[in-house]
């Protein structure tokens, strides 16, 4: 048991980065455990044994082992610029719901072709664009965030896996004509302050 809630993470697991940024921006200190998907520590294990990122234990000895669990959690003890409150939840868990079902299914065919050899990494990479990413590009046309002029819980729970979908192929993502807002978007995000500081690589266990 630990006086601070412990986060198990890891640094670039898309899962774990929107954890993070719930945690940094409702201002809730942590013990800050990054893990090596290698050699998953003991205690990660007996808090979690399906062994993935991230893992939050409260002083209380609950676990929270989904990151929208954690996100929620966080920002219900403190939520300064409303992201829980700019859309209504079911609107905003529907669309984390297809980023984290057939959006994610997708995206690791396109990061790991030679896995699913059935189709191309340009033919996942299109499907990814029609069934999900096309609609976000839509919305942002129309505004700065995925529900308005301001960023929820929705575009911060999407952020981490738009930018690992555009890491794939940078040069394609940065020239498609097909996705001018969604580029945007995702840019004003990566360059937010708080990104920057949940992306900080850490050196020894540490309260973030």
């Amino acid at each position: 048991m630990y006086p601070l809630p412990t986060l198990f993470s890891y640094r670039r697991c898309p899962y774990a980065i929107r954890a993070r940024l719930a945690l940094w921006q409702a201002g809730v200190t942590v013990q800050l455990h990054e893990v090596s998907l290698r050699d998953k520590p003991a205690e990660l294990l007996r808090l979690s044994p399906k062994g993935t990122v991230p893992v939050l234990q409260l002083p209380d000895g609950t676990v929270l082992e989904q990151s929208l669990d954690i996100m929620q959690w966080a920002l219900a003890q403190h939520d300064p610029d409303g992201w829980l409150q700019v859309a209504p939840m079911d609107e905003m868990l529907a669309l984390i719901a297809r980023n984290d079902g057939p959006f994610k299914h997708l995206l690791d065919r396109y990061k790991y072709p030679e896995r699913h050899p059935e189709r191309s990494a340009a033919e996942w990479r299109d499907e990814a664009v029609r069934i999900h990413l096309a609609d976000l590009d839509t919305r942002l046309q129309a505004h700065p965030c995925l529900f308005g002029a301001h960023w929820s819980l929705a575009d911060m729970a999407l952020l981490p896996f738009v930018r690992q979908f555009a890491q794939v192929d940078r040069v394609w993502f940065d020239a498609t004509p097909a996705l001018p807002a969604l580029r945007a978007w995702l840019q004003r995000g990566l360059d937010l302050p708080l990104f920057a500081a949940v992306m900080a690589k850490p050196n020894r266990p540490a309260a973030i």
